[in-house]
């Protein structure tokens, strides 16, 4: 009979500490105590559980960190979405400002056994999630025993995990809001209501018109994934139905942009005739023509907040979640 591989949870019960310290002493964390660390260490290489075994001769004091980025379903090319670059680039700087190592795992987990099994082998301080994905109620599983991550996604009711994110209610209701000030009164909302996110969105741009005085039209709710030919084909498609609009909430700058190509590619005029707001303030954002009106989402806060609850977390309870400030941009497509 083959010989059971040793888990992260076996050395914990052989040591008498939590998960979380035995993941901490043998990465050889500076909050382990070294009698404790020694025992750890120990207890691992008794019973062949893979760690850096020269830790003990050359300890280091660096932290490390691992990025995980899980994938919905049937989406492609996540890892190359702008504002997921931006997010990374957040995460990156804070982590150089605390003199912590990051990786960017592979893995995208779609269960809870392959959350436990990551959360088991990662050799880290703690993992950070960029998205839920479709792994909220896994998320909450995880958390009833490992404190050693933090997700940025959205604050959903009954969450017990730690998670980072903007007021996307708030920014999907400042959108709405400022195109109705603008005089526009057939604002369209476009974007995959799937992911939390995009979903809170789209609730805050339909509270947005109730208090602006304009009903909800179902018919100006059009799906689009996170992709600039989605927009262009649900913008065409709303075109072609002889549906009319004078603006757009886009749930991200890349659907507002796909959304610009597809008015113009129509002779229609932005802003002239149809105003637009995107997503996320990513880096071409400004540069568009014309440059585009955004709700901005603080990602160099987000990042120091997602590696500080990690590094300065004891490693036992729960951390606290925290929302980052949404900040309305507005340049030339909304027209003022």
């Amino acid at each position: 009979m083959a010989r059971r591989t040793t888990r992260l949870e076996d050395l914990a019960g052989l040591a008498g500490v939590s998960i979380s310290t035995v993941s901490r002493a043998l990465n050889d964390s500076p909050s382990i105590n070294q009698r404790t660390k020694e025992k750890v260490w120990a207890l691992a290489r008794e019973h062949d559980y893979p760690f850096r075994r020269y830790m003990a001769a050359a300890p280091t004091e660096s932290p490390a960190i691992a990025v995980v980025v899980p994938q919905p379903q049937g989406r492609e090319g996540w890892l190359s979405d702008p504002f997921f670059l931006e997010l990374f680039a957040g995460v990156g700087e804070a982590a150089r400002q605390r003199d912590c190592d990051f990786t960017v795992s592979h893995v995208a987990p779609m269960s809870y056994e392959d959350l436990k099994d990551l959360m088991g082998t990662m050799r880290v301080e703690g993992v950070i999630f960029l998205g839920q994905a479709d792994l909220h109620p896994h998320l909450n599983r995880l958390a009833e025993t490992e404190h050693r991550f933090a997700v940025w996604g959205a604050q959903l009711p009954g969450q017990n995990y730690c998670c980072i994110g903007s007021d996307n209610l708030l920014g999907g209701r400042r959108a709405a809001l400022h195109l109705a000030r603008l005089g526009r009164k057939r604002i369209a909302f476009l974007g995959d209501t799937e992911p939390p996110e995009a979903e809170q969105r789209w609730r805050g741009y339909q509270a947005g018109l109730v208090q602006a005085g304009l009903t909800p039209d179902p018919d100006l709710s059009v799906p689009a994934h996170f992709e600039v030919e989605s927009a262009e084909a649900s913008v065409d498609a709303l075109i072609r139905k002889g549906v009319e609009f004078d603006g757009v909430v886009a749930a991200s700058d890349l659907i507002a942009l796909g959304a610009i190509r597809a008015l113009k590619r129509s002779g229609r005029k932005v802003p002239g005739d149809v105003s637009v707001i995107g997503y996320d303030n990513v880096p071409f954002a400004r540069y568009s023509s014309p440059a585009l009106t955004t709700v901005a989402q603080d990602v160099s806060r987000a990042g120091r907040l997602l590696v500080s609850k990690l590094l300065d977390h004891g490693g036992e309870g729960a951390m606290s979640s925290e929302r980052v400030p949404t900040d309305l941009i507005v340049r030339e497509s909304c027209g003022g």
